[in-house]
Parts: C-alpha cells; sequence; structure tokens
C-alpha cells in the first residue's frame, strides 16, 4: 500500500499562503487550525501493491495522463489564488462544512483512546500467547500446538486484506513462535537451536539470492532499460499483438521474476492499447505468459529458484524438461483467445495511446550487464560449486561499481545508483519469504512434515496426482508455502535430482496460479494496475488458464513416456553438464 501523506511543513506553508490572500471571511470561516486535523480534508492516494517498481508505473501512468488533460481557465483572479491554494496544499476548499469540523474534533478526541485499546489488545495477545506456549500441555502436544499454530497464522496470511494485517508480519510472528513451540517440545534446547541454525543457513541462500536479483532488476528498470524490449513491439493487429505480447513475455519472465515481467509488460499495453476489454485480455495474457516463462528456468520463479538451491532440479535438465511443457501451457491459451470476440472483432485505435518515457544515459549498457549477471549466475555455480547466492552477489557488486563509474559527478542523478534502488525494492516480500521459509522448517525439524508425506503416499500412490493437485491449490493458496512444505515431506532419496516428481512439482507450482487472478504475484499486479476484478478473469480466463496447464502436463508427461530421449546440442556444453 502506497499513500500520499502531507507533512507538517507543507502544513503551515499552506496555511502562510492562506493569511496573504485575504480571502474574504464570512460567519462560517474556520480556522486554519481545522484543516491539520481533518481526516475528510486530506489527499490520499490509491491503492497500490507493496512494490516499488508497480508504485512508479502505477504514477507514469497517472502522469501521462494528467499531463494530457487540459486543466480550465479559472473564471477570476480569487478563484485561480483559492485553485492554486488548494492544490498546493492538498487541502480540500478552505470552507469546510461544519459537518467535516466535527468529524475533526471526534476524531481528536478519540483516536488516542482507540490507539490505546489497539495497542493493549495486541500486547494482550502477545502475552497470552506467551503464557499459553509455556504450558505443560505444549510440551506434550507439540505436533498438534506446532499445527494450530501455523492453521492460524496461515489464515491471517489469506485474509490479509480482511483483516488488515500484513502478512510479513504474520508470517514472522508465525515464524517464531512455531519455532519457540519446538524449543520447548523438543529432547533438548541444543537440538532446537541446532536445528534452527541449519534452517537458517538454507534459507538464507534464498533470501540473499531474491534480495540481490531484486536490485539488479530494479537498477535496469530505473535507466528505462526494458525499454530496449517493449519499444520494438510496434504491432496493432489484434491477434498479431496477443501472440506477440505473450511471446515475449515468457522469454523475458524466464530471466526476470514473474512480478517484474509482469509490471513491464502492463505498462507497455498501456502505451500500445487504448484502455478496453481487449487490453485487460492481453493483460490477462501477460500473466498467463510471465507464469508459464518462469516455470522452465532455475531463476525465472522463486519457486524454481528454491527447488534449484535446494538441489531437488538442476539448470540444463529443467530447461530441456520443461521448456515444452510451459510453451504448450501458453500456446494453448494463446490459440483459445485468438478465436474470441474480443481479439476478432477489435479495432484498435492508437490516438489515445500515452508518450513513452526517455531511456536513462547508458540504459542499453546497464541493460545488457543487469541482464548478464542474471544469466550468468547458473554457470558461476557450475564453475565454483559455490551457491547460486553468491554468484547474484557478484552480479549485484559489479553492476554498483558500474554505475558509480558512469554516474560519478553527476549529482542530479543519484537516483540512479543502487543506494536509491535499495529504497525502492519490495523489502516486505523477502521478509514474508523469511518468515514462511522459517515457519515450514520447524514442521520440517518437528517430523510433522514426514508424517504427512507418509498419510499421502499411503492414500495418494501417484506422485503425478500429488504435484498436479499441489499446482491447483496454487491458485489458492501462496505457492511459495506449498512448494517449501513440499521440499519438508519428500526428500532426495525419496525423489531424487531431476526426477518427474520434482519437475512436475516445478512445473505445476509456476502455472498453476494462473488459473485465478489471486493464484501469483503476476496477477494480483495485473489486478492492481488495470482494476480488473476477480470475477472478470474467472469469467474471461480462467477457462484458458487451465486448459493450458493441463495441456502442458498432458505433454510433459507424453514427453517422458517417449523410448527415445529429446536430443540437445547445449547437453554437450562442459560446464553445464554438472550444473
Amino acid at each position: 500500500m502506497a499513500s500520499l501523506s502531507i507533512s507538517i511543513g507543507t502544513h503551515l506553508s499552506s496555511t502562510r499562503h492562506f493569511k496573504n490572500y485575504s480571502l474574504p471571511q464570512t460567519q462560517n470561516s474556520v480556522p486554519s487550525h481545522h484543516y491539520f486535523g481533518s481526516s475528510l480534508c486530506r489527499t490520499r492516494g490509491p491503492r497500490l501493491l507493496g512494490n516499488g517498481i508497480l508504485a512508479r508505473a502505477e504514477d507514469k501512468a497517472r502522469g501521462s495522463t494528467s499531463s494530457s488533460s487540459s486543466q480550465p481557465q479559472p473564471n477570476s483572479n480569487s478563484e485561480y489564488q483559492l485553485e492554486e491554494l488548494t492544490q498546493k496544499s492538498g487541502s480540500c476548499d478552505p470552507l469546510c462544512s461544519l459537518d467535516e469540523i466535527s468529524s475533526s474534533d471526534f476524531e481528536a478526541t478519540y483516536q488516542p483512546r482507540t490507539d490505546l485499546l489497539k495497542a493493549l489488545a495486541v500486547i494482550a495477545a502477545a502475552a497470552t500467547g506467551a503464557v499459553a506456549i509455556n504450558q505443560s500441555w505444549v510440551a506434550a502436544n507439540q505436533d498438534v500446538a506446532m499445527a494450530l499454530i501455523f492453521g492460524i497464522g496461515y489464515a491471517g496470511i489469506i485474509f490479509e486484506e480482511s483483516l488488515a494485517f500484513n502478512k510479513s508480519g504474520v508470517g514472522l510472528l508465525m515464524a517464531v513462535s512455531l519455532w519457540a513451540v519446538r524449543s520447548i517440545g523438543a529432547p533438548s534446547t541444543d537440538i532446537a537451536v541446532s536445528e534452527l541454525r541449519n534452517a537458517s543457513a538454507e534459507v538464507s541462500e534464498i533470501v540473499f539470492f531474491l534480495f540481490g536479483a531484486m536490485t539488479i532488476v530494479e537498477i535496469v528498470d530505473a535507466h528505462q532499460g526494458f525499454k530496449l524490449v517493449t519499444d520494438n513491439i510496434t504491432t496493432r493487429k489484434p491477434r498479431t499483438l496477443l501472440w506477440v505480447i505473450g511471446l515475449v513475455t515468457f522469454f523475458l519472465s524466464s530471466v526476470l521474476d514473474n512480478l517484474t515481467s509482469t509490471i513491464v509488460m502492463v505498462s507497455l499495453l498501456r502505451k500500445l492499447v487504448p484502455p478496453s476489454e481487449f487490453r485487460k485480455l492481453l493483460g490477462a495474457v501477460v500473466v498467463i505468459a510471465a507464469n508459464a516463462g518462469g516455470a522452465w528456468t532455475p531463476i525465472g520463479d522463486v519457486t524454481t529458484t528454491m527447488l534449484w538451491i535446494h538441489g531437488q532440479i538442476s539448470t540444463l535438465q529443467t530447461m530441456k524438461d520443461l521448456f515444452v511443457p510451459s510453451a504448450v501451457s501458453l500456446a494453448v491459451p494463446l490459440a483459445l483467445m485468438s478465436l474470441t470476440s474480443e481479439v476478432n472483432g477489435n479495432g484498435q485505435d492508437s490516438s489515445n495511446v500515452m508518450a513513452s518515457e526517455q531511456m536513462a544515459p547508458r540504459g542499453q549498457l546497464v541493460f545488457f550487464v543487469g541482464i548478464g549477471a542474471l544469466i550468468f549466475v547458473p554457470v558461476f555455480k557450475a564453475l565454483t560449486g559455490l551457491p547460486p547466492f553468491m554468484g547474484i552477489l557478484l552480479g549485484l557488486g559489479v553492476l554498483w561499481i558500474l554505475t558509480d563509474a558512469i554516474h560519478y559527478g553527476e549529482s542530479e542523478r543519484q537516483k540512479l545508483k543502487v543506494p536509491q534502488a535499495l529504497s525502492q525494492i519490495d523489502t516486505q516480500g523477502v521478509l514474508f519469504f523469511l518468515g514462511i521459509l522459517l515457519s515450514v522448517s520447524s514442521l520440517e525439524a518437528a517430523g510433522i512434515l514426514r508424517e504427512l508425506a507418509n498419510y499421502l503416499d499411503a492414500h495418494i500412490p501417484s506422485s503425478e496426482v500429488i504435484a498436479s493437485a499441489i499446482g491447483v491449490v496454487s491458485a489458492i493458496i501462496d505457492n511459495v508455502p506449498l512448494v517449501a512444505a513440499t521440499m519438508g515431506m519428500y526428500d532426495l532419496t525419496s525423489f531424487p535430482q531431476d526426477s518427474e516428481f520434482w519437475q512436475l512439482i516445478a512445473y505445476c507450482a509456476g502455472t498453476g496460479g494462473s488459473m485465478l487472478v489471486i493464484g501469483s504475484a503476476a496477477g494480483v499486479a495485473f489486478m492492481g494496475m488495470e482494476k480488473v476484478d476477480f470475477f472478470w478473469y474467472l469469467r474471461k480466463v480462467s477457462g484458458f488458464a487451465f486448459a493450458g496447464y493441463a495441456a502442458g502436463i498432458a505433454a510433459y508427461l507424453a514427453i517422458h513416456n517417449l523410448p527415445i530421449s529429446l536430443p540437445t546440442t547445449v547437453a554437450q556444453v562442459p560446464f553445464l553438464s554438472g550444473s
């Protein structure tokens, strides 16, 4: 969520301007101090996702729209002064109504009491939890207590919007609570501490990798580097544009994360296509393509990255086995959408498209170095044997030094340097991953996930069915904890590296989220940027996405049941054979 707030200095400055204008005083005139506390007289920004790139994309679109509209001329000098005052201060008309004043006084009186009650409620809940954890029942029933905490915490994450609690905070509290229960129920505290250290080492690899990758992408985006790709899309033919947008997003998402790919491509659609049902459909294609493209490379999606870092999948085998199923999962929806009336009966009007921003200086250089740093990570891992996060930190360090060098002495371009990029990345998203992964690792340490795996094996003997079901569930529940739980349930002795089970998990968890708009970060970003609701996506897109999902699974099973293997020249590359 991002909102526009008015600083105290702005209010004081606006009050001085108001006095200088000498507006006529009436009986109902309101002293300036009423504006300062009035909730109805404050400007509030739009509701955005907690991602710096998405917020900037929304601001660009809003700025382009506002600049194209002409402002009406004021009827008189006094009205012009009043309008200018309102715009500068971000306040409403100085002659606020008495109802608004009453509302302001009410908030000023009762808000401190409300805040105090909320603080006491949070403290009471924390104290109750601390007392409950120390009970002997928790030590005797560790599994039940941990399952209960995980269920409550996960419900808080699912209903984040309704409860107005950020899922990152809920995830961190859940992780600490679960490990506290584990320390009580473990045979000794030393064992629990050792388990926590091992879990922290594994989780930190993923967190460091995500942190470095997000920073690199943010630096490239700050230099408008992605315009090198998007500016080359000039077609206006509906069916051609449908396929071009899908294919470009598919390959872009194989290197970038799904969220960034979606934001870049939806921003492009705003430039190419005026607001219409057809543009919404193209945005849905971006969501499907972003999820499909991220499933076939180790760095394309956070779930495949998790599986890759922990050794369940390897670079070359994953790309070779999942490229065709991922491409099929995109091609089927594109083919079906090409037959719809929204595509066939659409005539493009490019008269109302938005102006394109200028690429920042040396944007092409930063783009190629940044993308090269991301692609080099698997090569670095194969050459050195070091974890992938070391490769991404190497790339970040190189890009950091490069941007410092090319912008040396350019004080007006500080926003293009890494420190500014660090302030823009989705830090709360990284903390959410940290909380979820630590929570799941506590369940694994307690043996709960192993018991669940044994239960599933006894009742669902087919690993393909389990993987497919996980993909369907990922359309409703976040795929990160689902994949993390699966990794805890099954180790490499049950399913070795690059087995069909792990490959299907990578594909299903990556593409299954396309079936519902809330099933992936790409879908949520699309909702926020194009104001698409849940039921529109369900009616117009979910059927196509499910058809592609099922077709991709069928393609994977068909390929692996063939008596011949798919040859590839890439397999002969020496430094990739052991990646």
